[in-house]
């Protein structure tokens, strides 16, 4: 189900990457203790800020995968789905593609 939502200026939407559980030794770590992770994909990107008069268009395009920090950007809640809206400088890095097949 696609979003329909444009972050305005320099902010992006981003969905959360969940890392998957495995469990071992049957110890089962429940969600409320579980850290947040912060690597995401971006949905939606904003067209850029305005300096000087010329708009500067930003570094990250939908579907990117980023970093960002552990406090950043303000969480939403969208069609049953959570999300979190931040500036492009809340962005830590930019994951290439030897970084996401290191994941899988």
């Amino acid at each position: 189900m696609p979003v329909h939502v444009t972050p305005l200026h320099d902010r992006v939407l981003v969905k959360r990457i969940e890392e998957k559980e495995t469990v071992r030794g049957g110890i089962i770590i429940p969600d409320s203790a579980k850290e947040k992770p912060q690597e995401g994909e971006v949905v939606a990107v904003g067209a850029g800020k305005r300096e000087k008069g010329e708009r500067i268009p930003l570094d990250v395009q939908t579907g990117d995968r980023i970093l960002f920090g552990k406090y950043s950007g303000t969480e939403i809640r969208l069609d049953d789905q959570e999300y979190l809206i931040l500036r492009e400088e809340e962005i830590l890095a930019k994951l290439g593609a030897a970084a996401k097949a290191a994941k899988k």
